[in-house]
């Protein structure tokens, strides 16, 4: 009796040693993932200027818990998310007791979107716009783990609590090297704001754009979370020419340059028969323009024939133009066939404000894909017309046709004149 006890004991510690071995790396492996796991601060602007009624018809506030809501849904599993809030809590008038009011309203880690949601919901604009304590802490609630770290700030108006610089907070952030990326968003913005902001995007690689519309602030946060998720690329810079014979030549990559007002720049790509080269330009407002401008880009053959164009416009409400273009080759019969040399043109159409420096040139990112071409590919620009070739077709046709039945019955109408 005692001997089967003895050895149902040593059989029980076995099994709890064996299920300690178990469990102790799966453990690991969720510890690993986790500190792997890309994390986002949405730090939300809560001043009481965020009561004004300018977006949309409805308040700023309105418009963000709207987009908070929509961009909870669509969060992706793997990103651990958090909400910071400033000038939530203090509605009183002492500024040293209201350029504290910074709070965590979710803590960033794995997202509960029902909570995080009702976390949302009890939001009401407050008091002042400590936009630089803000940071500082947000930068702290992402501290730890080895995965990708972005703060997304949204706010309606400059910081209110000089002289801590929220300019200069970023840049410190951006000494730590702790791979902190801050991305800005100006609800219904003046000039003053639009440079703070901007300034404290640029300090850490982030970005800035301009919102005046509830579908634009969701889209751009979405955007901004979603980025996060995906593996870090870092630009490669390079340096177009002014013409196709003395540009660089480039391979499938993200690409950063320097365009100046008016200014072309060149590059090259070599395109395998059989292949589709993708390409897309983003150029950057970064200081004060005039309205109504535009992105061109072109994909032009070494002897000046267009083969495909993409272009955009803005019309001033945008900080961004966007635009791209693709081109299959199609299939040769020869192996041996040679690639054939792109020239990718990029021009633009801006004009800076009165007093305002041009340059250097405006920050410009190009984006250069050479994938798997369909398997029917051709020269979709056939002679700088694309498919309008068959259109045109048709209208000579048409016109042919037009024009051999007028001559007939302008023919049969003089012959019965001259019989009656």
């Amino acid at each position: 009796m005692i001997r089967t006890q003895r050895l149902a004991a040593g059989l029980c510690a076995l099994l709890a040693a064996l299920t300690a071995g178990l469990a102790f790396p799966a453990g690991a492996v969720a510890d690993e993932t986790t500190a792997n796991a890309p994390k986002v601060n949405l730090v939300l602007d809560v001043s009481g200027s965020m009561r004004a009624k300018d977006i949309d018809g409805g308040s700023r506030m309105a418009a963000a818990k709207q987009a908070f809501n929509e961009v909870l849904d669509a969060t992706p599993e793997e990103v651990r998310l958090g909400i910071r809030t400033l000038g939530a809590n203090y509605p009183g008038d002492d500024r040293k007791t209201g350029c504290k009011d910074t709070a965590q309203l979710y803590p960033v880690g794995p997202l509960d979107r029902t909570e995080a949601k009702a976390a949302v919901a009890t939001l009401t604009p407050t008091g002042w716009t400590p936009i630089g304590p803000a940071l500082l802490k947000a930068a702290e609630d992402l501290d730890g783990g080895t995965g990708s770290k972005r703060i997304v700030l949204i706010s309606d108006g400059e910081d209110t609590c000089a002289p801590l610089d929220p300019c200069e907070v970023a840049r410190e952030i951006a000494a730590k090297g702790i791979g902190l990326t801050i991305d800005t968003l100006g609800l219904v913005p003046n000039v003053k704001m639009r440079q703070q902001l901007s300034c404290i995007a640029e300090a850490t690689g982030g970005t800035y754009t301009s919102v005046e519309h509830t579908e634009e602030l969701t889209d751009k946060v979405n955007q901004l979370v979603d980025r996060a998720a995906d593996p870090v690329v870092t630009p490669v810079a390079t340096q177009g020419a002014d013409s196709c014979a003395k540009a660089p030549t480039l391979k499938s990559g993200l690409y950063t340059d320097r365009e100046e007002f008016g200014q072309e720049r060149w590059y090259r790509v070599d395109l395998d028969p059989g292949k589709e080269l993708r390409a897309s330009v983003s150029v950057s407002a970064d200081r004060t323009m005039n309205p109504d401008y535009g992105v061109l880009v072109r994909a032009v053959t070494v002897h000046g024939r267009e083969i495909v164009r993409g272009e955009a416009a803005g019309n001033g409400r945008t900080d961004v133009v966007s635009t791209g273009l693709r081109y299959p080759k199609a299939e040769s019969d020869d192996d041996d066939a040679p690639a054939e040399t792109v020239c990718v043109q990029v021009t633009n159409s801006y004009s800076a404000a009165a007093g305002v420096k041009t340059t250097p040139g405006m920050p410009l990112e190009l984006t250069v894909d050479v994938v798997d071409g369909p398997s029917r590919a051709s020269d979709v620009a056939s002679f700088g017309l694309g498919r309008g070739w068959w259109l045109l077709g048709a209208l000579v046709l048409a016109g042919f046709l037009a024009g051999v039945l007028w001559g007939w019955l302008s023919r049969w109408r003089v012959a019965v004149w001259r019989t009656n």
